[in-house]
């Protein structure tokens, strides 16, 4: 049973490469999808969205609490991880705890995780411990899928300081913001920003090579924001000429976005 599975999932590795392959030679227009972590509520749905439109994308990976009271790299969701990586996905940190950047201080950082034991607690970290938490992320995405991760990481919030950037770089790890026109607006109010609305501004705004950036359930929002959105913005982008890529073909990032 074990060299079937490895078989299955050689198999399956093989089959995302010659797809990615094929949608690199035709990608004039490319544009970047990226989803950060969540409450995984709609996980399986944007899965099946991605399957059925043939988009691979990046994910940032944080352990952040679910709507069962679990977390998002627990037990309960390795198999999902381990089938997107079997699908060619590219996989990055979003800090093990979800841990925000909050000011530069003499040795390190004033920080505060959003998820973990530490959760809502501001914590003063040196380099060596943000590294770590990076890290974490990846030892754990390893773990589950039998793959490394991608040395790509976004910083909860994408707040940063010059000087996290060089410590985080210093210790192998590349920062992804995202771009203007690429923010699709699901951790905004659902009451003020209807769906509608947000679709319409995506479809209206993006260019060729703006990431974007979504995630795998807000708390806050609603009226979820995914799937309903992704797969019309999905399609109406391809029938304005786009084209979907990972990472992995982005001109900044495609060192990084390699194991």
């Amino acid at each position: 049973m074990l060299r079937a599975s490895r078989l299955f999932t050689a198999v399956a590795l093989l089959a995302a490469s010659l797809i990615c392959s094929q949608a690199r030679a035709a990608c004039e227009k490319p544009v970047y999808l990226t989803l950060d972590t969540g409450h995984m509520g709609v996980a399986p749905l944007v899965a099946d969205v991605l399957k059925r439109q043939q988009v691979l994308v990046t994910f940032f990976l944080a352990n952040e609490k679910t709507l069962n009271d679990g977390s998002s790299l627990d037990d309960e969701w390795a198999p999902w991880w381990k089938t997107r990586a079997a699908e060619g996905h590219v996989f990055g940190s979003h800090t093990y705890d979800h841990v925000y950047w909050v000011a530069d201080v003499a040795g390190g950082f004033r920080v505060k995780p959003s998820a973990g034991p530490a959760n809502g607690q501001v914590q003063t970290w040196g380099p060596a411990q943000y590294c770590a938490g990076l890290q974490r992320s990846a030892d754990r995405f390893q773990a589950m899928t039998g793959q490394p991760m991608s040395h790509l990481f976004r910083a909860p919030g994408g707040k940063t300081s010059p000087k996290l950037l060089a410590a985080a770089r210093a210790c192998g790890w590349t920062h992804v913001p995202w771009s203007a026109a690429g923010f699709l607006g699901d951790e905004l109010s659902s009451s003020s920003h209807p769906n509608a609305e947000l679709l319409q501004r995506a479809l209206r705004d993006i260019r060729s090579g703006d990431i974007l950036l979504a995630h795998l359930g807000i708390w806050s929002r609603q009226d979820p924001w995914a799937p309903a959105v992704l797969e019309p913005l999905i399609a109406g982008l391809k029938e304005r000429g786009f084209c979907f890529a990972t990472l992995r073909d982005h001109p900044t990032y495609r060192g990084s976005a390699k194991p």
